[in-house]
């Protein structure tokens, strides 16, 4: 058997002479070869990745304290009085049944989901199949807003958020509200905003200094509070212009979401609607300046009347 060359070595070939650091060159085309050509003669080195140990990597980056994963961690959250936002589950079976009553028995919204949702959510930590979304602030309860109100010595003044989901809208109606002397705002458990940290900052610190309360249903909640002698509000169209309706006294109003505005269950439960006028082509605000336009209304009112 015939001995092969060495490619590596300078050979002779029946093209011509090969020569290892220029590659090929035909016989009467002396530096012809890829060096003469300036050409790169070899294939160049693999190159390799430094490794930096305090280079930022979101795999290992810190993990969000107001994400709780695991079934373990999250049973332990459900036992303690800790405000949960959200339970985010990718199976209903085994452990999974308990913990999924044990959320449900609370009113905790629990939201099915594909696995690789929770991967993403957990940054390839072992999740088993469950996240929980807790608050970083917590809830008041709705005694706190009657103590707040008795505490200024004034008539109950209540903002009632009906399945509002913008953080951003949820933590600039906080700032009106707190500006204008809210004592509380009212947020359903289920399809609405709670109290993140895009919301703390939205609110420009208002969110440390106003109650704000989830209930498990507004249209129940607000027949409480006509129970307690409030007066209820709809910011919605087709009723009466807000700068023409009494709202002194004791009062909550009640803001609809940024699509679907305010629900026909809630709105029937209401006991006015107040409207904004609009004459331009665009026929809708942004919750959040709709409520602050109500809001700074009531507030004229009752300093009018207080100077009266």
């Amino acid at each position: 058997m015939a001995k092969v060359k060495n490619r590596r070595d300078n050979h002779d070939t029946k093209r011509g002479r090969y020569y290892a650091a220029r590659g090929m060159e035909m016989p009467g085309k002396e530096g012809t070869g890829r060096a003469a050509r300036g050409e790169r003669s070899a294939r160049p080195a693999a190159r390799r990745e430094s490794f930096d140990p305090f280079e930022k990597n979101d795999r290992f980056s810190e993990p969000d304290p107001n994400v709780i994963i695991g079934r373990n961690p999250v049973t332990e959250i459900l036992k303690n009085d800790r405000p949960v936002d959200k339970l985010m589950v990718s199976s209903r079976e085994g452990s999974m049944i308990k913990i999924v009553a044990m959320a449900k028995e609370k009113s905790i919204p629990v939201i099915s989901v594909e696995k690789a949702a929770l991967d993403r959510i957990a940054g390839g930590r072992p999740h088993q199949g469950v996240v929980a979304y807790v608050s970083p602030y917590e809830y008041a309860e709705m005694e706190d807003i009657f103590a707040l109100a008795e505490e200024r010595g004034e008539d109950p003044f209540i903002i009632i958020l009906d399945n509002l989901e913008d953080p951003h809208n949820l933590g600039a109606i906080m700032r009106s509200a707190e500006c204008a002397g809210a004592h509380g705002i009212i947020i359903p458990r289920r399809h609405a905003c709670g109290l993140t940290e895009v919301v703390a900052k939205s609110s420009a610190g208002a969110i440390e200094y106003m109650p704000v309360v989830k209930v498990t249903n507004i249209a129940q909640t607000i027949e409480e509070l006509k129970e307690k002698g409030i007066w209820v509000a709809a910011c919605d169209m087709g009723g009466r212009n807000y700068y023409e309706q009494d709202m002194k006294g004791k009062i909550a109003v009640v803001i609809g979401s940024e699509g679907a505005g305010i629900s026909k269950l809630v709105r029937d439960k209401c006991d006015f609607v107040v409207s904004m006028p609009m004459v331009g082509r665009i026929t809708s605000l942004n919750a959040s300046n709709a409520a602050a336009i109500i809001i700074y209304e009531i507030r004229k009112q009752r300093d009018m009347a207080a100077e009266a």
